[in-house]
């Protein structure tokens, strides 16, 4: 098992761990501040370092083999079995990554229509809805400038499987479905504007999104309509 330490705090950009073990391309630390591919964002980069010697990571997974660890795909041969390491995350891809999740959340509140598809990367976001509604690109972009502008605190809580199976609604992802078995499901709350199951990285204030535009809007099928967001500039330092 590895410890997620992104999931209580997104900020956290290092850590010290232990090599846990080697397989599916990579290593398994005991600990990490490195988020898994899921939920439609992609994995982290970054470094894993000890002494003089630096792995380059270049991306990250969760285990196929086994459930709650996560594996570290590494460049060269890989640090022994037991070795300590400092894991280093790329921070700007990972701003980049919170910064657009949480535009996405901020479009979800906008077109209340069910999620059929997610893509978060460091360059592009972009959500698919079912819905054959058109949609207006200038009300959307006015609707995200405005949820910006208005500082929403952005938290997340665990709730129970229990309470999330009597709020079915807040579900809205039909390609994404909240992890079972753990007892508990991760909710990102943004003060007043939208509340739902999401394991991924956010940033704390909606200020902290800082520009983005609407840069397509797409017919993708008769029920599904894309929406994708780019930067308009470089957003806040991590």
């Amino acid at each position: 098992m590895t410890q997620a330490l992104f999931r209580e705090d997104a900020t956290l950009l290092a850590c010290d761990a232990t090599v846990t073990g080697h397989g599916e391309g990579g290593v398994t630390l005991d600990r990490t501040v490195c988020y898994p591919l899921g939920g439609g964002q992609a994995g982290d980069t970054g470094w894993l370092v000890a002494g003089e010697h630096r792995w380059r990571v270049t991306d990250t997974r969760k285990s196929k083999e086994h459930p709650e660890a996560i594996v570290h795909l590494i460049e060269g041969e890989p640090p022994a079995v037991g070795a300590a390491v400092r894991v280093e995350v790329d921070a700007a891809r990972r701003q980049a990554h919170r910064r657009f999740h949480t535009a996405t959340h901020l479009l979800c509140a906008l077109l209340p229509y069910p999620v059929d598809g997610c893509s978060i990367t460091e360059t592009y976001a972009r959500l698919d809805f079912h819905t054959d509604e058109p949609f207006d690109k200038d009300a959307i972009q006015a609707g995200l400038d405005r949820l910006v502008a208005e500082a929403h605190p952005v938290g997340h809580r665990w709730i129970s499987e229990e309470e999330l199976d009597a709020n079915p609604g807040l579900v809205r992802s039909m390609s994404v479905q909240p992890p079972r078995g753990l007892g508990r499901v991760r909710v990102l709350e943004i003060d007043g504007v939208d509340l739902q199951p999401c394991g991924g990285t956010h940033v704390t204030n909606t200020t902290e999104i800082g520009a983005v535009v609407v840069t397509k809007i797409e017919k993708k099928s008769a029920k599904t309509r894309r929406v994708v967001l780019g930067f308009a500039q470089p957003g806040p330092a991590a």
